[in-house]
């Protein structure tokens, strides 16, 4: 093998690593015992769902990072949680899920939604 035909074919296989590495999004979040980041993108909050459990706190750290949304808060009715999203700083929201099933989080609109699966 030539070396110009080994250093293709090692470029081919990084690049493909590199590539294949953002493929493997998921569209929900389980916390592993810290804090669960989510993100306010043109996309709305991602991940959309988070699991947790009943009785376990949960620490949602939530970072808005597009001007134009209109997530610009994260309320979370079931809890009387109401929380600003400044640009680009990371908000720290707090709860302990004390019953199984959904619990809902939004913008204060309700236009842009999440949910935190409680099992």
């Amino acid at each position: 093998m030539s070396s110009i035909s080994w250093r293709f074919g090692l470029c081919s296989l990084a690049l493909a690593g590199v590539l294949g590495a953002g493929c493997s999004s998921s569209s929900s979040a389980t916390p592993a015992g810290g804090p669960v980041a989510i993100a306010v993108t043109a996309k709305g909050f991602e991940p959309k769902t988070i699991k947790a459990q009943v009785g376990k706190p949960l620490t949602l750290v939530v970072t808005r990072k597009v001007e134009r949304t209109c997530a610009t808060e994260i309320v979370i009715k079931d809890f009387g949680i109401d929380k600003p999203l400044p640009l680009g700083q990371a908000v720290t929201v707090e709860l302990t899920p004390t019953k199984p099933g959904p619990i809902r989080f939004a913008c204060a609109m309700d236009m842009i939604a999440g949910e935190i699966a409680v099992q």
